[in-house]
């Protein structure tokens, strides 16, 4: 049942998604207030790789990750890892994670994904241009890199499926990936270049822009952590550590700690952490003119409007351990070897946490114990390219309209 239940609009979460979808009610006449741990861009807005990977379709849970995961794991510093003292922990979240690589599953997840990604792919410049970021938007593309012809072939399934839905791209030798992106290493045989990759200037810029505007339209932006939800016939009421204090709905878009406040309304979803790291170096490390991908290290390079930031790779290790910064060393070093002009000096490290469900899905969709609160997390890698897409869904599911995109892969009930 459609729920218009007009008053104050609670997101919590101002990162990139909580402030996109604050930003999308302000401009439909809502009262809104943001509420965050932190403050804007203090999470995973401020240190992701700042692309909008439209042509990402592909869900982390498949068969391909299935063949790799072995080798990675036994790397503690590889593309993949679960760290031994948070093993135990995440066995249930890496169960469904295996039933969610069934083909059957992947070719759902894919579907749902491509859909998700072509509609956020429409919304964004619109969303762009109503919030004054436009300008920070570039359209530079993508280069994935292989080494060797065997790691090529083992890609091509991928790029099949995303020609299936109309996604473009140009396989290239060593003499077309040098005319994109010179000075990569000969050891790179091999290269797929996907134009319909865009980035922004730097992501934690334009988080905070957002933040500006929201504030500039009269939202209010509150410093608390929210440890509570409470649904009431005429609101929700929301436990901080400042007191209580209700409003008529609540966007829960707290990332990766969303699940720990959903848990207050009687919902376990299961919710994981990808611990992501990477070293930002200075404008002048190297000439990247693309983002380059490293698929088989698990890592890209990308260029910022504040230098050139080298980082991904996946660390399933929940949200209390330390950072494991050697990670982010490790990265570095191969990047080193990979881009051999690459200035490695004057970096600044940085980890951060990436809300993953088991089927690489977010979850968008209201909660089970009341319509008056909606949920918009788990977007894994994808929570910038994805937010202006989630804002339009949830504005929608707010105000009471019909979204545009059908949500049940993004039931958060769904497990």
């Amino acid at each position: 049942m459609a729920v218009r239940a007009e008053g104050e609009v609670v997101v919590v979460g101002a990162g990139v998604v909580g402030l996109s979808i604050a930003l999308a009610l302000q401009m439909r006449g809502r009262a809104v207030t943001v509420i965050d741990r932190e403050g804007p861009a203090a999470g995973a807005s401020a240190g992701n790789a700042g692309a909008f990977a439209f042509t990402d379709i592909l869900p982390l849970a498949s068969p391909g990750i299935l063949k790799k995961a072995p080798k990675w794991l036994l790397d503690p510093l590889g593309p993949l890892s679960v760290p031994p003292a948070y093993a135990l922990k995440i066995a249930p979240w890496m169960f469904r994670f295996w039933r969610a690589c069934a083909p059957a599953r992947v070719a759902a997840s894919t579907a749902a994904q491509t859909a998700l990604m072509d509609f956020s792919k429409v919304e964004l410049e619109p969303f762009l241009a109503a919030t004054g970021t436009a300008d920070m938007l570039r359209k530079q593309g993508n280069l994935q890199v292989y080494e060797g012809e065997a790691e090529f072939r083992t890609s091509l399934p991928g790029w099949a499926a995303r020609a299936d839905h109309g996604i473009e791209f140009h396989h290239l030798d060593p003499a077309g990936m040098a005319e994109i992106q010179p000075g990569l290493s000969p050891r790179f045989t091999h290269g797929t270049f996907t134009p319909g990759w865009y980035s922004i200037a730097d992501p934690k810029l334009y988080t905070l822009a957002l933040a500006e505007r929201f504030r500039a339209g009269g939202g209010q932006i509150e410093i608390a952590e929210v440890t509570g939800l409470s649904a009431r016939d005429d609101g929700v009421d929301i436990a901080t550590a400042a007191g209580l204090r209700r409003a008529a709905q609540v966007v829960l878009a707290a990332g990766a700690f969303s699940h720990r406040i959903a848990r207050t309304l009687g919902e376990r979803i299961p919710l994981e952490t990808e611990r992501g790291y990477n070293t930002t170096l200075p404008e002048d490390a190297f000439d990247l003119r693309t983002q380059v991908t490293f698929g088989g290290h698990g890592f890209v390079i990308s260029r910022l409007s504040t230098g050139i930031r080298v980082g991904g790779a996946v660390e399933l290790g929940g949200l209390d351990l330390p950072p494991n910064f050697r990670r982010s060393d490790a990265m570095l070093r191969k990047a080193a070897d990979f881009l051999p002009g690459l200035k490695t000096g004057g970096g600044v490290q940085w980890m951060g946490f990436r809300p993953s469900l088991p089927d690489s899905l977010p979850a968008i969709g209201r909660a089970l114990a009341t319509p008056r609160v909606t949920y918009a997390f788990g977007h894994g890698h994808l929570g910038l390219t994805q937010s202006a897409g989630t804002a339009r869904l949830v504005a929608d599911l707010v105000t009471g309209a019909s979204p545009t995109l059908d949500l049940t892969p993004f039931s958060p009930q769904r497990f």
